[in-house]
């Protein structure tokens, strides 16, 4: 392994850490390209060591990297990294990644539900295998994986769940604009609220994160227009530097100076909790378009 700078540059952004990830054991859903492969990325270079489960062990014609190649990255970063192929709704894939993760590390201290499948399209011409495809991996994989890690959870000094979801807005026009996928994002957020609850008393945080403007990945890439949406969209390292706060307990003021809630059961945004820890010029998280002609995420 080989912790060299030259060996990944790492980003220039605003956000200057107050506190480390070293050591700590991640477990991820995902992982081998865009928003979840910037925060193993981000963990790895504080030294974490980071289990990624994902689908693509073998390059992909429309998608960019595998679960080996995101390794190799993270290696490269400075962490440790233990790359599985398996599917996060499979039972058996999700045991095994559990498993392994206490085998080779010892414990779990975190785990990230990252992996997610995307159709926004209305409910007449939704294909119910996409549909049923959004709640295995969306609602399913979210509350298998969280659910299998929870006996590591329980032992770690200080475990917690992070699930890349938005805010339970019922505001009906999200509904009403594309109702499958909103009732799959929602699933994991109400994932995020009910293990809160249901843990508070065991040391565990569970929290939601989101971005709050369209972050540059594959999946927006492939829909159509995603060439000009990427545009006005961010790069998913504000994603990685807010989930970084988060899991290093910068989100601990955030709360603090929002609504007064401790570190479980919130739901996040990157803006919000780097602002907490003081970043105040968020344009070098951009991808060339002025802040004002940034397109707003979903659900907010």
């Amino acid at each position: 392994m080989t912790s060299s700078s030259d060996a990944y540059p790492v980003p220039a952004t605003p956000y200057r850490a107050t506190g480390s990830l070293q050591g700590r054991t991640i477990l991820m859903s995902g992982g081998s390209r865009g928003i979840g492969l910037a925060i193993a990325r981000r963990a790895a270079r504080d030294g974490a060591n980071v289990v990624l489960l994902a689908k693509t062990g073998e390059p992909h014609a429309k998608l960019e990297g595998t679960v080996y190649s995101a390794a190799e990255e993270l290696e490269a970063a400075g962490g440790s990294a233990l790359p599985l192929v398996g599917d996060v709704r499979n039972d058996d894939d999700v045991a095994r990644a559990v498993d392994a993760a206490v085998d080779r590390f010892g414990g779990i201290d975190v785990v990230i539900n990252n992996a997610s499948a995307i159709d926004l399209s209305p409910t007449d011409t939704v294909d119910m295998k996409r549909y049923d495809l959004m709640q295995d991996i969306n609602v399913r994989g979210t509350f298998l994986l969280s659910k299998l890690a929870l006996p590591a959870l329980r032992k770690s000094s200080g475990g917690h769940i992070l699930t890349l979801s938005p805010p339970l807005n019922l505001d009906p026009k999200w509904a009403g604009r594309h109702l499958a996928y909103t009732i799959a994002k929602y699933g994991m957020s109400l994932t995020t609220l009910g293990l809160a609850e249901e843990l508070r008393n065991d040391g565990i945080c569970v929290n939601s994160l989101w971005p709050r403007t369209l972050i540059d990945t594959a999946a927006i890439r492939n829909m159509a227009g995603g060439e000009s949406m990427v545009r006005a969209a961010r790069g998913p390292e504000i994603m990685a530097d807010a989930a970084h706060a988060v899991l290093t307990g910068t989100a601990d003021r955030a709360g603090e100076r929002t609504n007064g809630t401790v570190n479980t059961g919130n739901f996040y945004t990157d803006e919000q909790v780097l602002a907490a820890a003081g970043v105040t010029d968020f344009r070098p998280y951009s991808l060339g378009a002025d802040e004002a002609d940034l397109v707003q995420d979903i659900f907010l």
